[in-house]
Parts: C-alpha cells; sequence; structure tokens
C-alpha cells in the first residue's frame, strides 16, 4: 500500500515538473523569435482633414489631431530622376510628365496630388501617343453612326454674303444751272421723276441780260459790215466787238442752234434750256414764273441706265475682295431674280462703329428695274485657290482651341489641334496639324459633350490601352484610400470630443462660434503633394 502511494506521488511530482518546464519554455519562447518583419518608416504625414497638406515630421492639426503617417504601401510611387526599376525584370522606362488623375489638360514635371489628394499618373517613355488616343469599340462605332471623311487638296473659294443699297451712279448725275440771272417763262419739264432725253426741252427763260448781249452782237456785226475798206483800223475793232459778244453768249450756255437763229439778226425774247442728258429728273426746284439766280440748282437729273449698289463688309472679309470680281444680287421686289454685276471699288477707310468697309459694285440696269435706296442682297464669289481641306463637320471649335478627330484604324480616334485659314460653303481651309489623305471623323461629333475637356467629355469611348486601365485602377484606389482615411479621422475626432467632456454638438457649436487657430508651425501646405 505505502508502495503504490510512493509511486502515485513521484509520477504527480514529474508530471508537475514536465508541465513547469512547458510552461516555462512557452514564456520564454516570443522573447526568443526573432521578429517576423522590420518596423515600418513613415514617408511623411498628412492632415487628418485634408490630404494635399503634408508634413515630413509628426504634427498636429488646429484640433489637436495627430497628422496621420503614410507608408511606402499606402503610397503611389514618386520615383525620381524620372526612372523606374521595374518589378518583372524588363528594361527600365524614362518617366516623360506626370498627368492629371481624372483626366484634365494638367500635367507636372514632378510627382504631384491634386486638389483631392490623388497622385499624378507617371507617363512613360512609348506610352504618350497611346495617352492621346481614343479607343472606341466596332460594335459602338457601328451604333453610333461614326463616318469619315478624307483630308484633300482641293479649289476652295469662299463667298462672301452682304447687304448692299442701290444708289445712283455718281458719274452720271448731271445738275441744271444758269450763268445769268432770269425768270422762268414756261416749264416743259413740271414734275419730279419724269423721264427725259438728251435735248429735250426743259423751260424757256427770259432774261434782259441775254437780251443787251444778243443786241450788242448784233450792233457790232452791222457796224463792221458798214464801214468801208479805207477804214481798216475802225473795220478790226468792230469785228473784235463782235467776236467777244458772241464768245460771251458762248460761255453762257447758249447752244450752237440759239447762235445760229442769232446770225440771222432775230433777236429771240426768251432761251430755251435742254437737258444736258437722258435719265430721270430727281430734283426740281422751279415753278413757272419763278426768277432763277445764277449758280442756283434747277433741275437734278439722273441716268440710271447703270446703278451702283454699296455693301458694308465685314473687316476679315476685305483681304478676299478684288475689283473685277462677279457678284450675285439679288432683290426682295423682284423674287427669284439675280441680278449680275463687278466689284469696281473698295473705299479705302473703315468705319469705325461696325467695323465695316464700303465696297462699291456696278449693276446694269437697261430696264430701270433697280431704283435708288432698295436693298439688295449680295453674294461676292471670291477667287478659287488649292488647298488642303476637310468637311465644316469635322472641325470642333471652342474659345481656345480648335480639334480634328483623326482616324487611327483599329477603332483608335486622335484628337488633334488644327489652325484654320479659308471658309468655303462646305469645307475648310487647315493650315497646320493634317496631312493629305489622312481620315477625319465628320459626324457623331455630338459625342462630344465640352470641348475644352475633351478627354473627359470623350470617356465613353474607353481607355486607350493597359497603362490607362492600371492608372485609372490606382486613381479609384487612391480615392477609397482617401474616403477611407476621413471616416477614421472623423472618429477620432469624435473619439477626441467625447474625452474633453464635450458632446460633438456642443463642439460644432464652438467651431462655429470660434474662428479657426492658426497651424502649428510642424505644419505648413504643400500643394505640391511630395
Amino acid at each position: 500500500m505505502m508502495t503504490r502511494i510512493a509511486l502515485i506521488v513521484a509520477l504527480a511530482l514529474l508530471l508537475g515538473l514536465g508541465a513547469g518546464f512547458w510552461l516555462g519554455q512557452q514564456r520564454v519562447a516570443p522573447e526568443e523569435t526573432p521578429p517576423a518583419s522590420a518596423e515600418r518608416k513613415p514617408l511623411y504625414y498628412r492632415h487628418p482633414m485634408n490630404p494635399a497638406i503634408t508634413s515630413p515630421t509628426p504634427a498636429k492639426d488646429e484640433m489637436g489631431m495627430d497628422y496621420v503617417p503614410v507608408y511606402e504601401d499606402q503610397a503611389s510611387p514618386a520615383p525620381s530622376g524620372g526612372r523606374t526599376a521595374p518589378s518583372d525584370g524588363k528594361r527600365e522606362r524614362k518617366i516623360l510628365y506626370y498627368r492629371n488623375p481624372m483626366g484634365l489638360p494638367d500635367t507636372s514635371p514632378v510627382p504631384k496630388k491634386d486638389a483631392m489628394g490623388m497622385d499624378y499618373i507617371p507617363v512613360y517613355a512609348g506610352d504618350e501617343e497611346s495617352a492621346r488616343l481614343l479607343r472606341v469599340s466596332t460594335e459602338k462605332i457601328q451604333r453610333l453612326g461614326v463616318k469619315t471623311a478624307p483630308v484633300e487638296n482641293t479649289n476652295l473659294a469662299h463667298i462672301v454674303r452682304s447687304l448692299g443699297l442701290v444708289e445712283a451712279d455718281e458719274r452720271r448725275l448731271y445738275t441744271v444751272t444758269l450763268r445769268f440771272d432770269g425768270f422762268i417763262e414756261k416749264l416743259h419739264v413740271n414734275t419730279t421723276g419724269q423721264s427725259v432725253a438728251r435735248g429735250q426741252p426743259l423751260f424757256e427763260l427770259y432774261s434782259p441780260d441775254l437780251i443787251t448781249a444778243q443786241r450788242e452782237y448784233l450792233s457790232a456785226k452791222n457796224a463792221q459790215a458798214a464801214l468801208s475798206p479805207n477804214e481798216a483800223w475802225v473795220s478790226s475793232g468792230m469785228k473784235a466787238l463782235a467776236e467777244s459778244s458772241l464768245e460771251r453768249l458762248r460761255n453762257w450756255g447758249i447752244s450752237e442752234f440759239e447762235l445760229a437763229t442769232l446770225e440771222q439778226g432775230q433777236v429771240r425774247r426768251t432761251l430755251i434750256v435742254r437737258s444736258p442728258a437722258s435719265g430721270v429728273v430727281l430734283e426740281k426746284s422751279v415753278v413757272a414764273g419763278a426768277r432763277a439766280v445764277a449758280g442756283e440748282p434747277l433741275f437734278k437729273i439722273a441716268d440710271l441706265s447703270k446703278v451702283w449698289v454699296i455693301a458694308e463688309v465685314y473687316e476679315q472679309d476685305i483681304g478676299l475682295i478684288e475689283p473685277g470680281q462677279g457678284v450675285q444680287a439679288r432683290l426682295d421686289a423682284y423674287p427669284g431674280r439675280n441680278f449680275e454685276g463687278r466689284v469696281e471699288f473698295i473705299y479705302p477707310t473703315l468705319s469705325p462703329a461696325t467695323r465695316t468697309a464700303r465696297v462699291r459694285i456696278e449693276l446694269p440696269n437697261p430696264k430701270g428695274l433697280l431704283k435708288p435706296m432698295m436693298y439688295a442682297w449680295l453674294e461676292i464669289a471670291a477667287k478659287a485657290r488649292r488647298a488642303l481641306t476637310v468637311p465644316r463637320s469635322a472641325v470642333l471649335e471652342s474659345g481656345r482651341r480648335t480639334l480634328v478627330l483623326v482616324d487611327r484604324g483599329e477603332g483608335r480616334f486622335e484628337p488633334r489641334e488644327v489652325k484654320l485659314g479659308l471658309r468655303g460653303e462646305e469645307r475648310i481651309e487647315i493650315l497646320e496639324g493634317l496631312r493629305d489623305r489622312e481620315q477625319a471623323v465628320v459626324s457623331a461629333n455630338f459625342l462630344i459633350d465640352a470641348e475644352s475637356n475633351l478627354k473627359a467629355a470623350l470617356g465613353g469611348f474607353g481607355p486607350a490601352g493597359s497603362g490607362t486601365e492600371e492608372s485609372s485602377q490606382r486613381s479609384l484606389e487612391d480615392r477609397l484610400r482617401l474616403e477611407g482615411s476621413s471616416q477614421r479621422s472623423w472618429d477620432d475626432r469624435l473619439r477626441l470630443e467625447g474625452s474633453s467632456g464635450r458632446s460633438p454638438e456642443e463642439r460644432l457649436r464652438l467651431d462655429s462660434a470660434t474662428p479657426p487657430e492658426s497651424p502649428p508651425a510642424g505644419s505648413h501646405a504643400d500643394h505640391g503633394g511630395r
């Protein structure tokens, strides 16, 4: 019995010693086991509520919250020296620049963050062209009805359209005046607008001065005939007097027909004044019995067989117009009928108020259909020339740039900036940006919702390559990480407010009543996003 008890005690002691040794080993093991991984070192510290504000050292914000450390596996790679070490053993690629992660037209030569704290995406050598291309699937091209047209060298002519006013030809205007005083005895043409022919009597005039001049001429002529040949010196004096009287009558505008009647020795009491040209009476300022003063306009006659049209042409179109160019004129009074003329003169001055120049156009008017002060719609055809052109629908214009979508084949489209020249009716001249025989998109351009942000507007087309897909995925991950960190920062803030003895509602009221404090010296706004 004693032996059995001794065996049990010995066995219990052995079990106790074994258990103690095992427990001792378990306590020592954690101290002897080497650390699984070395302690991570933060790259920088960022503001808990605004990731765009960073600090190279630990800092606190104005609320007393600690800046959040950012480790190497949390930040997008920002290689220095413009190179990155490949992880798959491939050749190093050179970084050309960094572009905006949201597709905005903004680049940076160094690593940078946007306003949302997202890292700019590196663009490598060889990927620059693919980053500009837009890829569209064949099914989407057919569904949207995308059509292209070649860039071609064609004859291009621009038609300048303008509005003009019909006026009388200034070179065909005539004014009837007298060179001596008199009285209107009788009017043969007594209405304004009446048509007259050249040499047609206008009115009869009585003038005492005219009668006196006729009598002087006849007296000198008769005295010369009465003198004997022996009195040659007296005869020559009478002859000179007669010639001077006749010359005075001619200077007064007396016609040769009237002078021929005077040569017969008849003094006419009245003088018939005739029309100097065929045309229309525009103005008549005399009536029968009125006194006519020398130099006063009595009739104004216009020859309307040819008329002028004065057009107002905008400043940017003046360089396309030259004298001699053909013109098509249309008038509201004669719908469906065109009148042909030509550019005769371009006035040398510009109107400062309308920024237009006057262009004089001459139109034949044999039937008198074109009347002064009529409005005319004009089309001036500029001289055609050879030029590199695209259809007008291929050009996308905005306030800052002009683009054409070039079809690169296999569903790839490149937005190309171009410089425009002459604009025709259906095509536009391209001075820079395109080459002959390239294919330009001429339909389905409505997909471009905002021409000033082409990448964002054509987001429905999809990315151009795998590099863009990776960068878009990184941008999405950065945004998700940003949202998660903002939530954590808000939770930390709530915990801090609870520990200070104030409720969140009280803290919000204090924030609205108290102006924000200046940030500590250790923090600074690094908008470059180191």
